[in-house]
């Protein structure tokens, strides 16, 4: 009989204990995530643990501050993305012409 489910699975909840520790005003790679939790090739998988955030959780960790290898905003979803945008710049993050 399966368990009932007790929140996030470990790898995300590693992935967002990580991402709380980026300090206001810096941001990293997903894959730098990845790396720093021993998973040099785990990106997407970072991408997965912050695309399955719980609601509670997403005032508490700071999902904006991961970006793509490109240094971009890195939501497919163009709405996600500007409001990616908004966070990073309201915490003193630049960005050039290429986003």
């Amino acid at each position: 009989m399966p368990r009932a489910s007790t929140g996030p699975p470990p790898f995300h909840r590693l992935v967002y204990r990580l991402v709380r520790r980026i300090p206001r005003g810096r941001v990293a790679t997903y894959g730098q995530v990845a790396a720093m939790l021993g998973q040099p090739r785990g990106g997407r998988a970072v991408g997965t643990a912050l695309g399955a955030l719980p609601g509670p959780l997403r005032d508490l960790v700071p999902w904006q501050r991961v970006i793509s290898a490109a240094g971009r905003c890195s939501h497919r979803d163009g709405f996600l993305a500007d409001i990616q945008r908004e966070l990073l710049e309201s915490e003193g993050v630049r960005f050039d012409r290429h986003g």
